[in-house]
């Protein structure tokens, strides 16, 4: 634990983990709970899922910023040198997108959040490089800790801490704070060591893709029910995902203030969300993969129904903290047993690239089939609506019982995982 004090590279992890977290909450809940306030209407924010598929398609163009060097900042190798690069552009997007108004220029306001998830996604791609080849592999799991610390930290303060700035000094200052602490993340990209890298082999980008995406691909559909398990990963969320894009605005027409949200929906929220993730675990040690993903997900499934609750109850502090609480909870109940099971479902030979793609592939529902929310919540009403998120989670659990049914989970290669940031955490 010592070393965690005198290894630079360390603290460098948790200040790139900063930055990396500070963009999510801007262009997902604390973005729409801003245009909930300006009077924009549930549809349109619905569509707001869309401005995120950046992070879901990230794989596409990570080739690029792997072998190509970068355009700026040479003298600092080819990972700190993008890093420098990305990061103060991703500071002025981020500033730019505070001095829109998405109540005479929502378009503006949505264009500027597509460029900073895309700036975000890209900074992501180079973090995870630096991370996995400037330590040691016995260093590796003190890194990703001190990265996802940074991380959720960075939730704390883009989420809670800037509606918290919004309610005292408005949005653009409450963005102009959060384009400042990405600069922490400069900072540490400057007073970082470069990692220690072999000269990239010339490949033409053909290649690169098949390497990328293509092998991997193909050889994961050389297995038994490959499209099941395609479908089963895809859908897992979706109930989550739908409920996720409507929370802001679904507090806001229940009258909750900006910092009861900051308060409860995302200090409270998040703290229930990492007792779920390690309770969680010792499910997954108790149960096996397969008992817990069944028991975690029909959690996860029931507890939208807390929705449908506080919906009924109308402004209750009481029961919005209940309904955060046990819907958090069960979130990371859910996310440990989940991550297993993708990471069982990887073949050694792909390892980081399948798991990548099953990754990235969870959190398109988010992006895409979210963006129906709004329409469905203006159609539905909001107790209705919340009734519909706890049903989209049925046909996935079909699939689920129809897998493990089939192909039961390999409990040799379980492994304690260090769980990944969800993207709900960042709603």
């Amino acid at each position: 634990m010592a070393e965690l004090f005198r290894d630079r590279r360390f603290l460098v992890m948790l200040a790139l983990g900063f930055a990396a977290g500070i963009p999510l909450p801007l262009t997902g809940f604390t973005l729409r709970q801003w245009m909930s306030e300006s009077g924009i209407s549930l549809a349109a924010i619905g569509l707001t899922a869309l401005i995120g598929l950046a992070y879901a398609f990230k794989f596409l163009w990570s080739p690029v910023l792997d072998h190509a060097a970068p355009p700026l900042f040479r003298g600092l190798g080819r990972r700190r040198g993008w890093l420098a690069t990305i990061q103060p552009l991703l500071m002025l997007a981020i500033l730019a997108l505070g001095f829109t108004d998405p109540r005479t220029a929502a378009e503006v306001t949505v264009a500027v959040a597509v460029l900073v998830a895309f700036l975000s996604a890209s900074q992501d791609i180079v973090v995870d490089a630096y991370r996995i080849e400037v330590l040691e592999e016995r260093q590796q799991g003190y890194g990703l800790a001190c990265y996802i610390w940074g991380y959720r930290g960075a939730l704390l303060a883009s989420n809670a801490g800037a509606l918290a700035m919004a309610e005292f000094a408005g949005w653009t200052a409450a963005f102009a704070m959060c384009a400042a602490l990405v600069g922490l993340g400069f900072l540490a990209v400057l007073l970082g060591p470069e990692p220690a890298s072999e000269p990239v082999a010339a490949l033409r980008w053909s290649q690169r893709i098949r390497a990328a995406v293509v092998d991997p691909f193909a050889d994961f559909m050389r297995r038994r029910y490959w499209l099941a398990i395609l479908l089963f990963v895809a859908l897992f969320k979706l109930g989550e995902a739908l409920a996720g894009v409507m929370t802001a605005p679904f507090y806001r027409a229940l009258g909750f203030s900006r910092l009861e949200v900051a308060a409860v929906g995302s200090v409270f929220g998040l703290c229930a969300t990492l007792g779920g993730v390690m309770a969680g675990g010792w499910v997954v040690a108790k149960l096996g993969t397969g008992r817990a993903l069944v028991v975690t997900g029909i959690l996860q499934m029931l507890s939208n129904l807390m929705y449908v609750a506080l919906a009924q109850a109308g402004h209750s502090v009481p029961m919005l903290w209940a309904q955060v609480g046990v819907e958090n909870f069960t979130d990371g109940l859910a996310d440990a047993a989940f991550v297993t099971y993708l990471s069982m479902l990887t073949s050694r030979a792909f390892t980081a690239t399948q798991y990548a793609l099953l990754s990235s592939l969870a959190a398109v529902p988010l992006r895409t089939l979210a963006g129906s929310s709004g329409w469905l919540a203006e159609g539905l009403g909001w107790s209705w609506f919340f009734v519909l998120t706890t049903l989209a989670a049925l046909p996935a659990m079909a699939i689920m019982l129809f897998l493990l049914k089939r192909l039961p989970p390999d409990e040799s290669r379980r492994e304690p995982a260090v769980l990944p940031i969800p993207e709900e955490a960042a709603r």
